[in-house]
């Protein structure tokens, strides 16, 4: 008989702390310094391919009371802003992101936004892929596998989940390679070990991930 879950696992929020770095160093210090300027406008623009950690990046900047996040769409105006996946924006979305980012620039605060492609590259309205571009800009690099494995260890240390190694070095061989699947397994494989009471292991991976 399986033990039902009673949801007492803490639940994971991404924070800059959190954030495993890789070759990401000088932007996380960045963007550490953009939350503690309290005068004028900081606009930064991150790209990077899926799973690289921009949204990760992106939620963790707008933890904050006087902050507002959203993804494929423009929140309300706030000290904090961030946009996710500009790339996603419809006609009026753009024009929003293009007022705010003008207003911003005037009034002050933060403004981050992620996309797909560097601001050149972008397929949106030509002023505000020209806006988006004079800001600081940064490329997530994603993580090599020593790094996953990093960002594993850490994640399930979160949780409360004792990780052996082998079944780290199983996940990174034969999981998806983008780390919000790695991540997203990891969370099923703890919830399958309280349902049964065993400790993580690789047969327990591999039946998570046949499922």
């Amino acid at each position: 008989m399986t033990q039902l879950l009673l949801g007492i696992a803490p639940e994971w929020v991404p924070t800059l702390d959190n954030f495993v770095a890789g070759r990401n160093v000088e932007l996380l210090s960045v963007l550490r310094q953009a939350l503690e300027v309290q005068q004028g406008a900081r606009i930064v623009y991150i790209w990077g391919e899926e799973g690289s950690g921009k949204s990760h990046l992106l939620q963790a900047v707008a933890a904050g009371v006087d902050a507002a996040y959203a993804c494929g769409e423009v929140p309300e105006a706030a000290p904090v802003v961030a946009v996710d996946d500009v790339g996603k924006l419809d006609d009026a979305a753009q024009i929003a992101l293009f007022e705010l980012y003008n207003r911003m620039r005037e009034n002050g605060g933060l403004l981050l936004a992620s996309g797909d492609a560097a601001p050149a590259h972008l397929k949106v309205r030509d002023d505000l892929r020209t806006r988006l571009g004079w800001g600081l800009v940064y490329q997530v690099h994603a993580l090599n596998d020593a790094e996953k494995a990093q960002a594993l260890r850490q994640h399930a240390q979160a949780r409360g989940l004792e990780l052996p190694d082998e079944v780290t070095t199983y996940l990174l061989r034969h999981g998806r390679r983008d780390l919000p699947a790695l991540l997203a397994t990891l969370d099923a494989l703890d919830e399958h070990c309280l349902r049964l009471k065993r400790a993580a292991s690789v047969p327990m991976l591999k039946e998570v991930m046949r499922a």
